[in-house]
């Protein structure tokens, strides 16, 4: 199945907070498992969950630097927790707070990761909407993806720098 270019309705849909929405992929981003949380607030079967990119969720809300955050973090062997906007296969999209681990193997090879979506603290959400409006402003600025990549990061960095916080300290503020 190929991403879908479905465009976004501007619904928010919700789940209840005592239950996560649970994924599992290879190094490659491919989603090896996707529990019922995560196949009834996305809109997917997990037959058409399993075996396609992670980013057949992806919100065109989320400024690509995050992700790049996100996965330089995991592949390095270290976890993050980040507030991420997603796309269910019918525009909606919903707001989650993640967590995201590598999987080990006995030799300490990564062979996945491991994600676990809660439901987010609404001031954390608009806080994140907020900051997102505007590193996706600065990339949608430079005429290269990677120029706009480049100076989104960069923009993050001087925020953590002003603020005196690395990324998981800087989200657990919002």
């Amino acid at each position: 199945m190929a991403r879908p270019t479905v465009s976004p309705t501007g619904v928010e849909r919700t789940w209840p907070e005592h239950l996560l929405i649970v994924s599992k992929t290879d190094t490659k981003g491919i989603i090896t498992y996707a529990n019922e949380v995560f196949c009834e607030v996305a809109g997917y079967a997990a037959g058409e969950l399993e075996g396609q990119n992670h980013n057949i969720i992806r919100h065109p809300d989320m400024p690509r630097c995050v992700f790049k955050l996100l996965w330089d973090t995991i592949a390095a062997g270290e976890e993050i927790f980040a507030y991420v906007v997603n796309q269910a296969k019918t525009g909606d999209h919903y707001w989650v707070f993640a967590h995201v681990t590598p999987t080990f193997d006995a030799g300490m090879n990564i062979i996945g990761y491991h994600s676990s979506r809660r439901v987010p603290r609404p001031e954390a959400v608009a806080t994140a909407k907020a900051l997102y409006r505007d590193l996706l402003a600065i990339e949608s600025r430079h005429a290269s993806p990677k120029d706009g990549l480049a100076a989104s990061l960069a923009a993050v960095g001087q925020l953590l720098a002003a603020k005196k916080l690395g990324y998981d300290e800087f989200v657990f503020t919002l």
